[in-house]
């Protein structure tokens, strides 16, 4: 889906979903994952591998928002410190890391993205949503986050890496939490 449009958030199209996320261990997470066909690359392994990445014990609700880059004010693009920063002024929120298997879950009906070969290196890839979070680790090599794609009919929860220069594209889709109502 494209939202190729000069409005910016809140006066812009979203997607709003409602994820349940806790309640698993992370091999109990792992395993719902491979009971659903989601396929992981070595990046998203490593994330879920790595100690800083948390189960919770109890289940609660997040509600979040899917927007683009460009519906954030950033028409050529930005870089995540900014799109986060611009986002936080907004009023929305980075997700939780362990947003990222719940939320591959929960959203089976993802349309599938181009296959195409020909993109350029170190780009989101076609039809890709990023989840807004905090990195683990500032480490270069660490994977930053998570990523939800489908391709050729396979769901991926996939890990990036992207450097504090890196540029998104305008029509790069994030995901960010509302904040909790009091």
């Amino acid at each position: 889906m494209s939202f190729k449009t000069e409005k910016i958030y809140p006066d812009c199209p979203i997607i709003i979903r409602t994820v349940d996320i806790g309640g698993f261990t992370k091999s109990q997470l792992i395993d719902r994952l491979k009971q659903s066909s989601i396929s992981l690359n070595e990046y998203g392994k490593r994330l879920i591998d790595d100690e800083r990445f948390m189960t919770f014990e109890e289940t609660f609700c997040l509600q979040t928002i899917e927007l683009t880059v460009g519906n954030l004010g950033f028409p050529n693009g930005a870089t995540t410190s900014q799109i986060y920063k611009k986002a936080n002024d907004l009023g929305l929120e980075l997700c939780p890391i362990e947003l990222g298997p719940y939320l591959r879950l929960a959203y089976l009906d993802q349309p599938e993205g181009s296959s195409n070969h020909s993109m350029q290196i170190k780009q989101a890839p076609s039809g890709s949503i990023t989840i807004a979070s905090k990195a683990l680790n500032e480490d270069v090599d660490f994977p930053k986050g998570f990523y939800l794609r489908r391709i050729n009919g396979v769901l991926w929860l996939r890990g990036y890496c992207a450097d504090h220069l890196h540029i998104w594209n305008d029509y790069d889709h994030f995901i960010f939490c509302q904040p909790k109502r009091a």
